[in-house]
Formats: structure tokens, C-alpha cells, sequence
């Protein structure tokens, strides 16, 4: 028998971190880029030939001459990257943060290219400072236009601004043979009256030139905001409706912080716009998928303004297809197989482009093997090795063999968002258990940062291979252990798993990532001391 006929798109397209989508389309191909922030290699790429399954394909900035993120804030890093294909290369513009707080961003804008998506990708060509979320615009004049919100760092200037930080979006020309901006930079849009503008995207259609832009911050008040004008560099006249995607008005839609994407054409001359999404926990504004990637079928109206083919500003979870496709297959549990080569492609790493210092694959063939250095939630040097969670529904385990020598080493599995919000079993060490677990905790405890130890004492487990698990249902996050009997065994009590979100500590307008899952090593000594892992299963179940 032949496979079911899929309906519908299923939003989100891209679940848990990844956000700031930007589409492009190259013959029959899809590419969707996301930010990474502060997780290394840099700039998620999946690719699709149907707008419905979506593949990771790649992720490009993943050498030192490209990116290097030690010492940078969590939710620094890779802002919004823009993917285009153009003159038979791909164009991937990116920014690296380098500071979150204060009135200063230090935003730094690069350039690179590659024949193919798979690479080689390279050395980056510098471009600005100027502000963060830039894209390219390849006019068909063949003229190269560099697209970027301005950042004010003063207070309170730009009073004419909601927020006077974000000062509007400039053009500028690029000149790709000299690898460098030319002429002066013009501002040619500074938003509607919702502010905090950013995210230019920019969309040639006959004769107009469509400018979506990100508003309203990426929190719940979150919109896709649109405008046009018959010359580039403006003036731009706003959407009838302002925003083309927004549930800013809709708190009992499923998907919330609607906002942040870019305009794809089908071969047929069909339209669909991605943005990114969060989905909150029952009840609560918490999201632990974090800020993830959405679609929505669009239609040219008789006024050639853009809309959303299901009427409204509200994104759908339900899309149309551009063609009938088969269903794709439920994802079963997933045993990371783990080669000399290379990891799985689920998962990444924390700031450093030497990996080598943090982890191998070849020191003990099946195994990973992370080499502890800094504690966990360093900004420069952790052994973290981590993929996202995609489900409100989820169990991952792994088995860990690691001898401890002092309490300053410590190896096991974390529930991971950031410095300040995470959950960890350790096996570690103490003077009154020996080798032992241990959890440590931290709860959104912004900006100290402080540990808790939800374990009363720590429970001895002797020596040997030991199974670790953590697993998660919405907002409820239970860890167990397995020893040589294979024998399972909650370990503490159950712990906040909503903690794990965006909205949680510092709140949502300084966390910009998702939860992870993932296995971890430190040693504050300075020894390197290793922890080996093998076989780490995940297994999640679809939230309806």
C-alpha cells in the first residue's frame, strides 16, 4: 500500500531553538537558516523540497577564522543570519554579538559565500558594526545592497523612536569584487508605531519593493510588520494592516511570539512567509522549545499587498502544502551512534572553535569522550555536548564511565538553557560517599547564579559503567540512575522544567536560545580529567 497524503504543513516546521528564519529558494530546494547564538558550529541550514520535512544540512561557521565565541554572554553570539543565493553562489550574512547588557551591543556584521551549501564556505568578509539582524538584497540590476537596523547606544535620543535603541533600517551598496560597502548608508524605514524595528528582509514584486521587518521585541508582543515603495531606498508606506504576522492579539493562539521571517516564492508562483514561534506551556508564558520556525501560506491581494491565505494576522498551526506530499514517517527514538569522524548532527557545543579541547571521538572508539575543563556555564571553556530538546514530552539517557579523584570533577546529564537555568546529575566525588551523584541545580537565579542541591546527601554508586536519564513531561523534570543490575531508580525530587525557558529568570527579552539536553564534564582543578559516554538515546513524543 502507499503511503498516506499529508494535508498540511505542521507548524513549527523547525520545533525547539531555531529561531530567525530566512528562506531562499534555489530551483526546487528550500534552505531555511536560524540564529545559534552562543552553540557552536554557528548558523543552523536545513534544507527541504516541499516545504514539509525539513533536513539539517549543514552548519557553516564552524572554524576559528569565522567564528570564535569564548568569553561572549549567553544569547550572544549568531544573530539572525540571512541566506541568499545569487551570481551561482550562496551568500550568508551574520552577525556576532559580543554584549548584551548596557547600552552597547557590539555587533559585528560578516559576509561569507559558497558554491554549494554543503561549503566550502569562505573567510569571512567583514562589513559593519553598524546594528545586528542585516540581510543582502540581490536587486536584478545586479546591484548588491546590504539591509541593517541601526543600533543608538544614547538615552534618551531618538525620541521620535518607541525605543529609541533601535534607530531604523539602512541601506547601503555592497560591492562584492572589493568586499566592502560603498557610497553612504541612507535610512529608509523606521518603523510603525509598535517600534523596536529590526530584521530587514527586503522582496522584489512587480515594481514594488516589500519590506518585512521584525517589531514589537521577540517576546509576546512579537510581529512580522510590512511596508513598500516604488523606489528602494523609499519612502515606504506601511500595510494596510501593519503587520502581516502577529499573535500579539491572540494570547489562546497555540502559536505566540509570532514574528521574524522572509518571503519565499514557489516555482509556480505560490507564496509562503516563515517566522519564528514560541508554543507556551499549558497555563503559563514559559516556552522551553524556545523561539522556533514557522510557515504560512500567503496570497497577493487585488491591492498587491501581501496576506495571509487564512485571512487574519494570526499564524496557523495547520498549512497548506504548495503540492500533495507523502506523510512523513513518526520519529522513533533516537540512539546517537557516535563515529571517529564526526558527532551526530543533533548536536553541538558551547563558544569554542577548538573542539579538540573539549571533547574526541577517537580517544576510545564508541564512545565521546569530554575532556573536563571549566565549570558548567562558563563563558569560555566548558566540555557541554548537547542537542535541542524538540518535545514537551521527552526521555534521554546515556551511559557514563567516569572515575572522579576529588570533588572538583564531576561528569553526567543536563536539562541545559544557560548559565543561569539548568538542571544536572553529576557523578562526582565527596569525602563521605566516594564516587557519587549529586544534582546541581540553578533555577533562573539571574545574575548570581547560584547552585542549589536539591539532593539532600549524595547517593554512592561504587564504581563502574553507570546509566544516567533525565525526563521531562511539560513542566515536570525527573532524573534516575542504572547500575550494573539495569535496574532503574528516580534520584531527587521532581524539579521546574519550565525554569528551562526564555521567559524564566532574566526573562524574555535577555534569553534567546532553548532548552538542551546533553552530557557534560568539568574539572575546576585544572587536571582535564575524562568522562567517556556512549549510547545516548532520545526519545520524544509529539505534543497535539
Amino acid at each position: 500500500m502507499g503511503r498516506a497524503v499529508s494535508a498540511t504543513i505542521r507548524n513549527p516546521i523547525l520545533p525547539g531553538f531555531n529561531p530567525d528564519p530566512s528562506i531562499c529558494r534555489v530551483g526546487e530546494d528550500y534552505y531555511i537558516a536560524t540564529s545559534t547564538f552562543e552553540w557552536y558550529p554557528g548558523v543552523q541550514i536545513h534544507h527541504s523540497r516541499d516545504l514539509v520535512t525539513w533536513r539539517l544540512v549543514g552548519r557553516p561557521l564552524d572554524r576559528a577564522s569565522l567564528l570564535d565565541l569564548r568569553g561572549e554572554p549567553d544569547s550572544c553570539g549568531v544573530w539572525a543570519p540571512c541566506l541568499s543565493h545569487a551570481d551561482g553562489k550562496f551568500w550568508l550574512v551574520y552577525t556576532d554579538v559580543k554584549r548584551l547588557d548596557g547600552n552597547f551591543k557590539d555587533a559585528h556584521n560578516y559576509i561569507v559565500t559558497a558554491p554549494a551549501i554543503e561549503g566550502p564556505w569562505s573567510e569571512r568578509a567583514y562589513v559593519n558594526s553598524s546594528g545586528f539582524d542585516p540581510s543582502l538584497f540581490h536587486d536584478d540590476d545586479g546591484l548588491k545592497w546590504f539591509v541593517n537596523m541601526l543600533w543608538n547606544h544614547r538615552d534618551p535620543a531618538g525620541a521620535r523612536l518607541r525605543h529609541p535603541a533601535f534607530f531604523g533600517i539602512a541601506l547601503q551598496e555592497w560591492d562584492a569584487q572589493a568586499g566592502r560597502l560603498i557610497g553612504e548608508a541612507k535610512t529608509i524605514f523606521t518603523g510603525s508605531p509598535h517600534g523596536l524595528v529590526e530584521g530587514p528582509h527586503l522582496h522584489k514584486r512587480k515594481g514594488w519593493y516589500y519590506l518585512t521587518t521584525a517589531e514589537g521585541g521577540t517576546g509576546y508582543d512579537h510581529a512580522v510588520t510590512m511596508a513598500r515603495s516604488r523606489r528602494l531606498d523609499g519612502p515606504y508606506e506601511l500595510h494596510p494592516n501593519v503587520h502581516l504576522i502577529t499573535s500579539k492579539d491572540a494570547p489562546a493562539a497555540p502559536l505566540q511570539r509570532a514574528g521574524h521571517g522572509q518571503i519565499v516564492e514557489t516555482p509556480d508562483g505560490q507564496v509562503y512567509h516563515t517566522h519564528l514561534c514560541s508554543r507556551p506551556l499549558p497555563g503559563q508564558s514559559r516556552s522551553p522549545l524556545g523561539r522556533e520556525t514557522a510557515i504560512q501560506k500567503c496570497v497577493w491581494g487585488d491591492d498587491d499587498w501581501l496576506y495571509l491565505a487564512d485571512g487574519g494576522q494570526v499564524p496557523s498551526v495547520a498549512v497548506p502544502p504548495p503540492f500533495a506530499t507523502p506523510a512523513a514517517p513518526a520519529r522513533a527514538r533516537e540512539r546517537s551512534v557516535l563515529s571517529p569522524d564526526r558527532l551526530p548532527p543533533d548536536f553541538q557545543w558551547l563558544r569554542t572553535p577548538h573542539p579538540e579541547r573539549i571533547f574526541s571521538l577517537a580517544a576510545r572508539p564508541g564512545w565521546l569522550r569530554l575532556i573536563g575543563r571549566e565549570s558548567i556555564g562558563s563563558w569560555f571553556e566548558q566540555a557541554l555536548v548537547a542537542r535541542r530538546q524538540e518535545h514537551f514530552v521527552y526521555r534521554a539517557e546515556v551511559e557514563l564511565d567516569f572515575e572522579p579523584r576529588t570533588f572538583q570533577q564531576a561528569a553526567g546529564l543536563t536539562a541545559y538553557y544557560n548559565r543561569y537555568k539548568f538542571h544536572a546529575l553529576a557523578v562526582g566525588w565527596s569525602e563521605t560517599a566516594g564516587r557519587s551523584l549529586t544534582i546541581l541545580s540553578c533555577a533562573g537565579d539571574y545574575p548570581e547564579g547560584r547552585l542549589t542541591f536539591p539532593l539532600p546527601a549524595s547517593v554512592a554508586v561504587g564504581e563502574g559503567p553507570i546509566r544516567l536519564a533525565v525526563s521531562v513531561d511539560h513542566a515536570r523534570l525527573q532524573f534516575a540512575y542504572a547500575l550494573s543490575d539495569g535496574v532503574w531508580r528516580d534520584i531527587g525530587p521532581a524539579l521546574d522544567a519550565s525554569l528551562l525557558s526564555d521567559e524564566a529568570g532574566g526573562g524574555e527579552h535577555r534569553s534567546f536560545t532553548g532548552a538542551f539536553v546533553g552530557m557534560f564534564a568539568f574539572d575546576t582543578s585544572g587536571g582535564a580529567a575524562h568522562a567517556d559516554f556512549r549510547d545516548f538515546d532520545y526519545e520524544g513524543a509529539d505534543d497535539d
